[in-house]
């Protein structure tokens, strides 16, 4: 992958940055309020939004005002209605929606953690003891895998769909760092012959244990509460699925990782990482590198990097890289490689 950023040059353009956090915020709001749902059902007022929503109206209607603005409600003598983005995205139980991931872990748990961003990069301080002191927390984990099931649903069929033929005939599948085991219920759907097992912290997995029975999956997929760097992992799996795993550890963590995902694979074992990366330069894509940069709020050792660099360390451990490339457009690649035969 290649640059595509350009660097500043007007005083609006770094305003936008400036300012975006005031967006972002409208945006979160809004979700709190279900207004995207609300307005699924045609176009509204402001005051029957007010009393739907309980908000006083001069408040309500700044928000509203902001909402247009930014180009996610339309608004006409009638009233406000959802644009296309909010209307396909953003309204609760649409089968694309994905309002519930930025609601609950961008808007509740990200947001929230940047502000002690200058304390990361300084190294004096840290929002949660690393992402696992986050997810010690039975109501933060259960927030953080619902928010994350919601985001991952498409990336998880996309790359059951891209590495399928290469998992054909596998018998068991490791999903380290699971979460929801999003991943693992696109492969099993994709494989019927494929059982997975869903490693992650206890109150992680017991999250992922309703969406694994909500998906019929309960014979098929184990549940194995663990640290995925501390504590050992189950042999002679067919293949290891690292999905935003190496982006939420330390530097010298990734070399455990990889270490552990190489030992406990079978021979020939297949490895498939799916990782925000930045294109080789490293000067982009923008959403990927600000996705790096969060982790520095909460974990003092994290560090950024791009496809080809992440190939490069598979090879250290002895993998051989089969193929790489974008999944998400700008923000992740997949990787696959073979373990040592």
């Amino acid at each position: 992958m290649h640059a595509t950023t350009t660097t500043l040059t007007e005083r609006r353009e770094l305003s936008a940055i400036a300012y975006g956090f005031i967006g972002s915020k409208a945006l979160f709001a809004a979700l709190e309020l279900d207004l995207f749902t609300r307005l699924d059902s045609g176009r509204a007022t402001t005051e029957q939004l007010c009393a739907c929503t309980s908000v006083a109206r001069n408040r309500l209607q700044t928000l509203l005002h902001a909402l247009t603005a930014l180009g996610l409600l339309d608004h006409d003598g009638a009233g406000y209605a959802n644009g296309p983005a909010a209307a396909r995205w953003l309204v609760r139980g649409a089968p694309s929606g994905f309002g519930e991931y930025f609601r609950l872990q961008i808007g509740r748990q990200i947001y929230p953690a940047l502000t002690h961003l200058d304390a990361g990069l300084a190294g004096t301080g840290a929002a949660f003891d690393t992402l696992a002191g986050l997810l010690s927390s039975p109501e933060e984990a259960a927030t953080f895998t619902d928010a994350q099931h919601a985001g991952s649903l498409g990336a998880a069929r996309a790359l059951a769909e891209r590495i399928g033929p290469a998992v054909d005939g596998a018998g068991r599948l490791l999903d380290v760092g699971g979460g929801s085991g999003a991943f693992s219920i696109a492969l099993c759907e994709r494989h019927p012959a494929l059982r997975a097992t869903v490693l992650d912290l206890p109150a992680v997995v017991e999250v992922a244990g309703r969406y694994r029975d909500a998906a019929g999956l309960s014979a098929r997929i184990d549940l194995l509460a663990a640290d995925a760097v501390r504590d050992p992992w189950p042999a002679d799996q067919d293949v290891v699925l690292l999905s935003y795993l190496l982006s939420a550890v330390g530097d010298a963590e990734i070399d455990v990782v990889l270490a552990k995902a190489r030992d406990c694979l079978a021979p020939g074992g297949l490895l498939v990482v799916h990782d925000f990366a930045l294109d080789d330069h490293g000067a982009g894509p923008t959403a990927a590198a600000l996705w790096f940069l969060q982790y520095v709020a909460y974990h003092p050792d994290t560090v950024s990097f791009s496809a080809g660099a992440l190939a490069e360390r598979l090879r250290g451990h002895g993998f051989t890289v089969l193929a790489r490339g974008e999944l998400i457009p700008g923000i992740t690649a997949a990787l696959s490689a073979r373990s040592p035969s």
